[in-house]
């Protein structure tokens, strides 16, 4: 190679030269990008990888309030049509809807809204055929009441990868998808994180989740919960130390009133306040809206 390279001209020598150490350099930046995605694979599998239970932080306790990050501005809607909400993350038939509901049709696909490694794809209990997508930065999605599921366990999939078919598998009440996200095991609202519309905006590429936004009891399925988007720890800490509001019972006043005119759950008013939905409201009483 050597004696080849000196027989040839100097200018011809340094374009080969030249192109060599492009190569090398092309193969360098290949070489470190497929360790930072096996490092990348190997964190959200170091720990509670199991991929035949569908929560596996069970015993573990998250601590308020905490940092989620993305390193996209945008997501891949989980199905390829406009998004219809049927029922919002919120209190619903007295039990928590840790997710919302999407219309769809049997048989339309359902994608993963980012790139991630499939931790659960099996049959589950009242979710029906079940996918669970853990995501880089920590987060799991889950998409449920398929009709057929089309990844494996394990699979690294990219945002936009077909995971399955929408249906009515398990305890649903009509095709539609039941899409949850989670962190460590604990249920976050998606719009609180996601706007969900046909921008696929993600909200923030740093959000900071407090309580507020984990309970279901605190949100209503039929209306979008006011917006407190919470940047910086400092925000999410003073957040918490918020009073509650003192609300005043007046003339006619009920329950259902006072909890549409303050965009507050009646289950939120009755837990904060130690009353039942049934109870009779005198005026004058006074109410804490958390």
């Amino acid at each position: 190679m050597v004696v080849f390279l000196l027989c040839m001209s100097e200018s011809a020598r340094g374009q080969i030269v030249s192109s060599l150490l492009n190569v090398s350099q092309s193969f360098e930046v290949f070489t470190h990008d497929i360790d930072l995605n096996y490092g990348n694979t190997l964190d959200i599998k170091r720990s509670f990888w199991n991929t035949n239970t569908y929560n596996p932080y069970d015993n573990e306790t998250v601590t308020f309030p905490f940092q989620i990050t993305f390193s996209d501005s945008v997501y891949h809607s989980p199905i390829l049509k406009k998004k219809v909400i049927t029922s919002r993350y919120g209190w619903r038939w007295r039990r928590a809807h840790s997710g919302i509901d999407i219309d769809l049709i049997t048989g339309d696909d359902v994608v993963s809204v980012l790139d991630g490694i499939v931790r659960f794809a099996k049959y589950n209990p009242g979710h029906g055929k079940l996918v669970i997508v853990r995501h880089f930065n920590g987060m799991e999605t889950s998409y449920a009441h398929l009709s057929s599921i089309r990844v494996r366990a394990n699979d690294t999939v990219v945002g936009g990868e077909v995971l399955g078919r929408g249906g009515a598998t398990g305890n649903a009440r009509g095709s539609h998808l039941h899409y949850t996200m989670s962190y460590k095991g604990v249920a976050i609202n998606p719009e609180y994180l996601f706007v969900i519309d046909d921008s696929n905006k993600i909200r923030a590429s740093e959000i900071w989740v407090t309580k507020k936004w984990t309970k279901p009891y605190l949100h209503s399925p039929r209306q979008t919960t006011k917006l407190e988007l919470l940047l910086s720890e400092s925000e999410a800490l003073a957040s918490l130390k918020k009073e509650k509001t003192l609300y005043i019972v007046q003339s006619g006043d009920t329950l259902s009133h006072i909890s549409r005119r303050n965009n507050i759950s009646i289950r939120s008013i009755c837990i904060t306040n130690n009353i039942k939905s049934s109870s009779v409201l005198k005026v004058g009483q006074m109410l804490y809206l958390e």
